[in-house]
């Protein structure tokens, strides 16, 4: 069975059709439980989200801050498995027929079989995989894999990538690049700033892929702001955090539901 690439390709470019920003939302597989997970993918999905990116949660995230290592740490605790990210994928596409990411560090593809997971994925419907700390030099394997099965594989870039680097990252990657706003770690901030702008500047010189902004962006103030300059808008510790707050699974879900309406709505706008 071939994976969801041109589904998310075909998404991407649709937004770009009505003249704005995709919502990219993400959220941990298995948090607050695998099932409470899979319901907030798709509350996600109802508030306004164009693609959401299930991350599979990993005991020593380099990119992620303290609210997405809380709500790992609790699915890991849960005692979440790749086949319940996998699940989580089925369910939340099989449901509403929208793209789906796994967004994962390195080493557990590893682990698992890069083949195995590759084919699981995409037996899954899943769209592809967002490997934030997988260096291009070491990415064949994987990527050859993906493109089999009909993948997308997306590569971060950062601020300190110099523009030869970024050449080097894009002409690899397929379906979006991953534009880190911000040296450090994921989690909301005040700012998304001029950094941002100057790396999706100089990304776009080097692709014809879609550039999304990531890191940072928690209201639709900030949405608007990055969809000004980006071809997408990705938030997921604010996500996060609303479950985190909330004081019960179905508060949660209200309001994942209300924040990607409000960032939907952001992205409408444009600041």
């Amino acid at each position: 069975m071939s994976g969801n690439i041109k589904l998310l390709s075909d998404t991407l470019a649709a937004a770009k059709a009505e003249g704005r920003s995709p919502l990219i939302a993400y959220l941990p597989a298995g948090f607050p439980t695998v099932d409470g997970g899979i319901d907030a993918v798709k509350a996600a999905f109802d508030g306004g989200a164009d693609v959401v990116e299930v991350g599979l949660p990993h005991s020593d995230p380099v990119l992620d801050g303290p609210v997405i290592q809380t709500a790992d740490d609790i699915a890991l605790r849960g005692g979440v498995r790749i086949a319940d990210v996998l699940r989580t994928v089925r369910e939340a596409h099989g449901a509403t027929g929208k793209p789906v990411l796994v967004m994962t560090y390195w080493n557990p593809i590893d682990r698992y079989g890069i083949e195995r997971f590759a084919a699981e994925l995409a037996g899954a419907g899943g769209a592809g995989c967002i490997l934030p700390d997988l260096p291009v030099e070491e990415s064949e394997v994987w990527r050859k894999a993906a493109e089999q099965h009909g993948l997308a594989t997306v590569f971060v870039v950062a601020p300190s990538s110099r523009d030869d680097r970024l050449a080097k990252i894009t002409a690899a990657g397929t379906g979006f690049v991953y534009a880190a706003s911000l040296m450090g770690v994921t989690g909301t901030r005040e700012s998304v700033g001029a950094q941002a702008q100057d790396l999706v500047r100089r990304t776009r010189a080097t692709t014809e892929l879609p550039v999304c902004v990531g890191l940072g962006v928690s209201n639709a103030d900030q949405a608007a702001e990055v969809a000004g300059f980006a071809d997408g808008v990705i938030v997921g510790s604010a996500f996060v955090k609303r479950m985190l707050d909330a004081p019960d699974a179905e508060a949660g879900l209200a309001g994942v539901r209300a924040l990607a309406g409000e960032l939907a709505e952001g992205v409408r706008r444009r600041a």
